[in-house]
């Protein structure tokens, strides 16, 4: 287990008896990746009832006068409806811009020797004040444009994360497929042969009840045709990307492919237009849509219950996107997807596989500590590493928000290019997909191992 002198430098780390044998590398990931879980954790809790009352304490954070685009509505109204939203954007404010100052420092350091390697991996007290600092300091800014500006970059940055999410999901079903197939070789072939075909099968089956569900809940008989061609030309989409993966020529160039990632692309793409339909913002074909009604001068009632982001989807892309962060972090991958997101050379995944380090090979009656696994090269990028989790922030502050655009039309919380973002990195995911599969068939004077 981990003691407070361990968090306070990577020096005083590889002293402390009381520190695991782990490969400095894997720790690291690990700490990042649960200081920005922890992020998220903060970040619900504003969205918790009665917090926003202690929001309001804020200096010019909630403050009247607040523009609102509804007439005869009262500022308050914007304040206590969206103070949860905006103290969201300003957590992941703190947390995106801490890792994004972290991926420009880290920039090209290639092994531990670097001194920007030692901020890397260790002065933990220093970057979590920093952090802290940073976010706090956040609640300060005023609003004007930033809320808006920030839900561009959000918008942006949740795309691109959702595509790496996509890089995650078929390494780990590539891994899964690879590790079921070597015990079919090994054991009990017939078991594991029918597991293998048994998860696959179930997957189908569940992206199928899905879409009828989808069917009967976000479509009308003489309506809502944009959701009617949404469903239809994702399962169609996913249907070629699943007919392609076990093609003859496909296999022969891309053994490792099959419906176990297919299955898996499917039930995410299903995922991915489930979000996007949930962001429509015509009623009649969006029964979550969270609106406002607005009688009179009265106050505005929300017709449904308040602190949304508790939604089924909401909560399923929280799990999806925990799973994702911690696979990436603990995950060594010799697969090409995967080292070329992370930008790991292949010296170094060699030498990771191998397991040439002697402190981690050979039993230690010494202390146990810290191995630094990257004196020769690092294992992976610093720099992207930071960046992933850079945008990972976004992603976060748009799931729980529900993709709200703020300073526009109240009455309604949901827009369309949240709507839009969503479906196109759908339609991009199963591209990259394809593409993937195909490209070593195209590409033969290319080397894809």
């Amino acid at each position: 287990r981990l003691q407070v002198p361990c968090l306070c430098s990577s020096a005083t780390c590889l002293l402390c008896s009381c520190c695991p044998s782990s490969r400095n590398s894997t720790i690291t990931r690990i700490i990042y990746a649960s200081l920005l879980l922890l992020g998220t954790i903060v970040a619900c809790i504003m969205l918790s009832p009665g917090v926003d009352e202690q929001l309001k304490r804020v200096p010019g954070f909630c403050k009247e006068g607040a523009e609102t685009a509804i007439p005869d509505m009262q500022a308050h109204v914007n304040c206590d409806m969206f103070v949860g939203y905006k103290a969201v954007y300003r957590v992941c404010f703190g947390m995106s811009t801490w890792f994004l100052l972290l991926s420009i420092l880290m920039i090209n350091i290639k092994n531990s020797k670097d001194p920007r390697a030692a901020v890397h991996n260790g002065f933990w007290f220093f970057k979590f004040a920093a952090l802290v600092a940073i976010t706090v300091g956040a609640f300060y800014i005023p609003d004007g444009n930033f809320t808006y500006a920030w839900f561009v970059v959000g918008s942006a940055g949740a795309f691109f994360f959702i595509l790496i999410q996509l890089v995650l999901l078929v390494d780990f079903a590539h891994s899964w497929n690879e590790a079921w197939v070597e015990k079919m070789e090994t054991g009990n072939s017939r078991v594991w042969y029918a597991a293998l075909l048994a998860v696959t099968i179930l997957n189908y089956i569940f992206s199928f009840i899905v879409m009828v569900l989808f069917f009967i809940f976000y479509t009308k008989p003489d309506g809502c045709f944009i959701n009617k061609f949404f469903i239809s030309f994702n399962m169609l989409f996913c249907c070629v990307a699943s007919v392609v993966s076990v093609l003859h020529k496909v296999q022969e160039s891309q053994p490792r492919s099959g419906l176990l990632q297919s299955s898996i692309i499917t039930l995410y793409t299903m995922y991915l237009t489930w979000s996007a339909m949930t962001n429509e913002p015509d009623q009649e074909c969006n029964p979550s849509l969270l609106t406002v009604v607005i009688i009179g001068t009265e106050e505005p009632v929300l017709t449904s219950p308040y602190l949304q982001w508790r939604d089924a989807q909401s909560i399923v892309g929280l799990v999806i996107f925990v799973l994702c962060i911690l696979y990436s972090s603990i995950r060594s991958s010799s697969t090409s997807q995967v080292n070329k997101l992370t930008m790991a050379s292949k010296d170094a995944v060699i030498l990771a596989e191998s397991g040439s380090s002697p402190d981690l090979s050979e039993e230690s009656t010494g202390p146990r500590r810290v191995t630094d696994n990257e004196q020769d090269m690092v294992q992976y990028s610093y720099s992207f590493f930071h960046f992933m989790l850079f945008l990972a922030s976004l992603y976060i502050m748009m799931t729980l928000t529900n993709w709200y655009s703020p300073n526009t039309d109240y009455t309604i919380i949901s827009k369309w290019p949240a709507v839009w973002v969503k479906i196109t990195s759908s339609w991009v995911c199963l591209s990259l997909y394809i593409w993937t599969l195909v490209a070593p068939m195209l590409l033969t004077n290319r080397d894809f191992s």
